[in-house]
């Protein structure tokens, strides 16, 4: 025997039971969230996508039927010709008549074959346009809980992998109508011309049904399988080259080897699986036409022979045969298209309904630009999960062109005010104000209008420098964004670039060093010209020179403007208007620097923390002002 191959020395049931030796990604999540693969109901919504083109579908159906009449008509032309036209003592006018019909059922066939295929493969490409469209509409909507369940790598197998299933089946579906006419249209035309022989033909097809029977339940168990491998995979994928350089600092590329191999190994193995039983049906099916073709040839070439039956007829037996068992290997082939079909489209419309937890209510009002730029909690209760609130009855007032700052421990809750500030998540008590009026009676589209925000990580996107400044305000001129930029002092290192504002950036900006890419988050804050500026440890990663710029970049941006401030080096808050001190989702504290420093409590020996040596610290002193930290 030869030296086994890798697929033969491993079973593929291992990988199917083999526990993970680390979880790479939200498999589970996904799973609990987005729930079984097949589903009934799928049909019906993909058809809200088709309905806008039915008219072409409808056009596609009539020219599948008409190629479909073609394909039971010639036959008959050529039964027509043999028994009236060629054999003894036939007639010369039914053989020409018979060219000339065959010819124009050719043409038929021709015309009726190119519309089929340019009408379905058009509305296709149309829908699963509009199906992208819709995904990216609904994924841009959807609350910030759901992306932190869900990675991106499955978000995006199904946008792209599920997606492209989808135009298969969809380029298919419409020959299913004319595969079907076609079955019942040659069985009634058999057994028409001949009833016994017709019956003899059939005879073969139990055997068929019976072998479906069994094929069609472990058949669609290994397409979900497929399908579901194929997520895991792109999960783990996704995961790992996000985190390249964690990953490489680590030194961690052996061993996600071994963890993506295990997921490929597995994805590949199901494909296997699923392509054997995709196929399998093939030889069966050759096998089955044979034996009816043999049977037809011994019995009709018989009857033939005593006189019993025409020539014509026998022929045209041959032919029906031949096209009978098409369709049904056609069916059994586009089974498998439509099984990974309804696996995408149950993932798809998975993505689709997921629900909308942050929606503008029915009589949601438009933040007017006139309004102060205030911010209240008021009694806010808050948690990610519910069960385990983040915010505790947490009650402050920022007044318009205040300064603000929110201290504390980590875990204390800070971004998660200025999350709420923005309305990305929902209290589950109190309420978030912002000008007076409860976040939850704006458009999300007016408040973000008003509410500018500079994060820890700038995340700046694909385009020109020019383009990611003005992101936030696309009618911005360029002297707007030149002015802004240089406001903030990210002018003079811009205009070194190659093509200065016209430079294109690489993904996330990556040709920017860190303080480069935050000075350009605050240009782009500052050309937004919102009333209310959120700075969420906006100088946490950068070095002291860029935070002087920073700092002087603030002045210019605070100016009449209410701010919000997240910083961890309490240095850089020290001239704000009020600081506000939080402490395991509780507000403990609140007054400007210096009063806080006298009150000598959770601020001043925070502060002292940032500044002193920690074996000048008492170690109680450490404990508590680090308690908090989750």
């Amino acid at each position: 025997m030869g030296e086994e191959s890798e697929v033969e020395r491993h079973d593929p049931q291992d990988y199917a039971r083999r526990p993970p030796r680390a979880v790479v990604g939200s498999h589970r999540i996904e799973e609990e969230m987005f729930g079984k693969v097949f589903d009934g109901k799928i049909v019906r919504r993909i058809w809200t996508f088709v309905q806008p083109y039915k008219r072409q579908v409808y056009l596609s159906v009539a020219a599948v039927l008409t190629f479909t009449a073609m394909q039971l008509i010639i036959p008959l032309i050529i039964r027509h010709a043999i028994d009236k036209g060629m054999a003894p003592g036939g007639s010369s006018s039914a053989l020409i008549w018979s060219v000339v019909a065959f010819l124009a059922a050719i043409l038929v066939n021709y015309w009726a074959s190119y519309k089929q295929e340019i009408l379905v493969g058009g509305v296709a490409e149309h829908v699963l346009f509009d199906i992208r469209k819709a995904m990216f509409f609904h994924l841009q909507h959807v609350a910030l809980s759901f992306m932190d369940k869900t990675e991106v790598g499955r978000l995006m197998s199904r946008l792209q992998g599920d997606v492209n299933s989808m135009q298969e089946f969809l380029e298919t579906s419409v020959l299913s109508v004319g595969d079907i006419a076609l079955l019942f249209g040659i069985v009634a035309v058999m057994l028409s011309m001949d009833f016994k022989l017709g019956l003899l033909t059939l005879c073969v097809l139990p055997v068929l049904f019976v072998v479906r029977l069994f094929w069609l339940p472990l058949a669609r168990k290994s397409f979900m399988a497929a399908h579901e491998t194929n997520s895991v995979a792109a999960g783990a994928l996704a995961e790992v080259i996000h985190g390249v350089r964690a990953v490489q600092s680590m030194d961690r590329q052996s061993v996600n080897f071994v963890l993506y191999d295990d997921k490929a190994k597995a994805n590949l193995f199901a494909h296997l699986r699923a392509a054997r039983y995709a196929q399998v049906m093939v030889p069966i099916v050759d096998s089955l036409t044979g034996v009816a073709m043999a049977l037809v040839v011994v019995v009709g070439g018989a009857r033939v022979l005593n006189q019993a039956l025409d020539v014509g007829v026998l022929v045209a037996f041959l032919f029906y045969i031949q096209r009978f068992f098409d369709p049904i290997r056609s069916l059994t082939l586009q089974y498998s298209v439509m099984q990974r079909a309804m696996a995408s489209g149950q993932r798809l419309t998975e993505v689709l309904d997921v629900p909308l937890e942050i929606r503008d209510a029915p009589d949601a009002k438009v933040l007017p630009p006139t309004m102060d730029g205030s911010v209240e909690f008021r009694d806010v209760v808050f948690g990610y999960n519910p069960k385990h609130p983040v915010l505790k009855n947490v009650n402050f007032k920022v007044n318009p062109g205040e300064t603000v700052a929110l201290v504390g421990p980590t875990g204390s809750g800070k971004s998660s005010c200025m999350s709420l500030i923005h309305r990305f998540y929902e209290v589950q008590g109190g309420a978030v104000l912002v000008g007076g009026y409860d976040v939850r009676s704006l458009t999300q589209e007016s408040l973000g209008r008003q509410i500018a925000m500079v994060l820890q990580e700038p995340f700046l996107f694909t385009g020109t420098i020019f383009e990611n400044i003005r992101y936030n305000k696309g009618d911005a001129t360029k002297d707007q964004v030149i002015e802004a930029a240089k406001a903030v002092g990210a002018h003079d290192f811009i205009m070194k670039m190659d093509k200065g504002y016209e430079t294109v950036l690489g993904e996330r900006g990556g040709n920017l060093s860190l303080g480069q890419r935050q000075l350009l988050s605050f240009a782009r804050a500052l050309v937004a010209d919102a009333k209310i500026l959120v700075l969420d440890e906006a100088t946490a990663n950068i070095d002291s020179y860029t935070e002087m710029l920073i700092q002087k970049a603030l002045v210019k941006l605070l100016e009449n403007r209410t701010g919000l401030v997240i910083a961890h080096r309490l240095a850089t808050i020290r001239e704000a208007d009020r600081i506000i001190v939080l402490q395991n989702g509780e507000l403990v504290e609140t007054g400007n620097h210096d009063e806080l420093m006298r009150n000598n409590k959770l601020y001043a020996r925070l502060y002292n923390l940032n500044y002193a040596s920690f074996d000048d610290i008492p170690e109680d002193v450490v404990e508590e002002a680090t308690s908090s930290s989750t």
